[in-house]
């Protein structure tokens, strides 16, 4: 029985995360960047400014109980900036090559825009609670956007993204957390469990905004400690650096495969590598961090929605990139086989920071990155979880406690086994999500359009 959930949920699996859908995803961004002008481009430094550059000057107010627009960002960050970040884009280059790279910013690119339309959509149609509490995500976009007739739709992404909140939200990240805490200071996975089960009942039960509360603090923190890290393995390799940006290019367009393979094919592995990575990890089209800005004290869409492109662009462009610098820097072996010398994509990662910095300083680094990317994401998924079941038992009292329950008992479960066929399958119900809402974006394009020419007719 085992083994044909394990056989149906691979081949699931494959077309999901497959070139079929990688093309609709990254095609969606490609469409949507048209559409809206480049935005991406046009108005990257206005973004950039008007985001990032606010934090320390602009003082938010009124936000009752919601969240404030930077905290609506981390939190949706909490769950874009995870594992996949490190382990999964050595991954991509170890099976894709440095080519990977390549294609995991054209990527991020349209996935700016992608991420752009689906915040401006959620802030659009959200709804507000009898105590002014903002709700929205795909959910609501797909019934209040495109109609009733279409409900079905926005219940099956809201099962699909409440079932992945146990699995890639959860499981996924206890185990990483598990891995972490063993290797930093031997604490048994049991111990891991229920103390990071404490830790989650403490904030989740406190809401919306303590969750915004934790992240806005906790995404700051862990992404510069990472890059930090990074800038310091470039510039101890600082003069390889020409040369390895070089081949992320040539290697893009090259029909050498990595570690052998059949020739021609190389090009078409390295672009799903690095699109899957790309998409996995900045999770633009997924439909998930919507959601997070949804609850944003923000009134305009597009304002919220510019955060979107910063989002994709720290998490893909700037962290991504610095794992990837990390791996090729380090000049270690790639391949697929070459891989399988190590005991996990993380386990490769840590070779590679070790490398190049002293001692095992490289191998700490990530363990304490991984424990933190890990804690982030479950905090995020949590609220992901309770918003899609929210939307499917029209907001139950009783069923929310309960799922905070499973939800929190789930980390012991996550910390203490291995989850592998649970991952698996989060993974698939994961990519699933993005149908969906796809179709919305698709078809809620021309609102997208409407709502960037009124955010920007007036900008300079």
């Amino acid at each position: 029985m085992l083994e044909m959930i394990t056989k149906i949920n691979g081949a699931i699996n494959s077309f999901v995360w497959g070139p079929v859908m990688l093309a609709l995803l990254v095609g969606t961004g490609v469409f949507l960047t048209f559409k809206t002008g480049f935005i991406q481009v046009r108005w990257f430094g206005y973004i950039i400014k008007n985001t990032v550059g606010t934090i320390f000057t602009k003082k938010e107010d009124k936000q009752g109980n919601n969240l404030t627009p930077f905290q609506a960002v981390t939190t949706a960050l909490a769950g874009t900036v995870g594992t996949g970040n490190i382990a999964g884009v050595t991954g991509a280059i170890f099976v894709g090559g440095p080519g990977a790279v390549f294609w995991m910013w054209v990527s991020a690119f349209f996935g700016m825009c992608t991420k752009y339309a689906e915040i401006a959509l959620a802030m659009k149609y959200r709804v507000t609670d009898e105590n002014g509490v903002h709700k929205g995500g795909p959910m609501y976009y797909i019934e209040n956007g495109l109609g009733k007739n279409w409900k079905p739709l926005a219940v099956i992404f809201a099962v699909l993204g409440g079932l992945a909140s146990f699995g890639i939200g959860n499981i996924a990240q206890s185990s990483e957390i598990a891995g972490a805490m063993n290797g930093l200071i031997g604490l048994s996975p049991l111990v891991t469990g229920i103390i990071l089960a404490i830790i989650i009942a403490f904030v989740l039960y406190g809401g919306v905004k303590r969750i915004g509360q934790v992240t806005s603090y906790l995404v700051p923190f862990m992404a510069l400690f990472y890059i930090i890290a990074g800038i310091a393995v470039i510039v101890m390799r600082i003069g390889d650096v020409p040369a390895v940006l070089a081949n992320i290019v040539t290697s893009a367009f090259s029909f050498e495969a990595v570690g052998g393979g059949v020739f021609g094919y190389a090009i078409m592995v390295a672009m799903k590598q690095g699109f899957a990575r790309g998409v996995f990890s900045n999770e633009a089209g997924l439909g998930s961090a919507p959601i997070a800005h949804a609850a944003s004290s923000t009134e305009d869409p597009a304002e919220q929605a510019i955060w979107g492109v910063f989002e994709v662009f720290i998490d893909t462009i700037v962290i991504c990139t610095i794992t990837a610098m990390a791996v090729l820097l380090s000049g270690m072996e790639l391949g697929a086989d070459a891989l399988g010398a190590y005991a996990s994509k993380g386990a490769a990662a840590v070779y590679a920071f070790n490398s190049i910095l002293p001692g095992t300083l490289g191998g700490t680094i990530i363990q304490i990155s991984l424990l933190f990317f890990a804690l982030s994401t479950i905090l995020s998924w949590a609220y992901y979880g309770e918003r899609c079941w929210g939307y499917i038992t029209n907001n139950s009292k009783a069923f929310d406690i309960a799922y905070k329950a499973v939800f929190i008992l789930f980390c012991i479960v996550g910390a203490t086994g291995s989850g592998t066929l649970m991952w698996d399958i989060a993974d698939t119900l994961n990519g699933m999500m993005a149908i969906p809402n796809l179709i919305a974006l698709l078809f809620l394009s021309g609102v997208v359009c409407s709502i960037t020419k009124d955010y920007f007719k007036d900008k300079k």
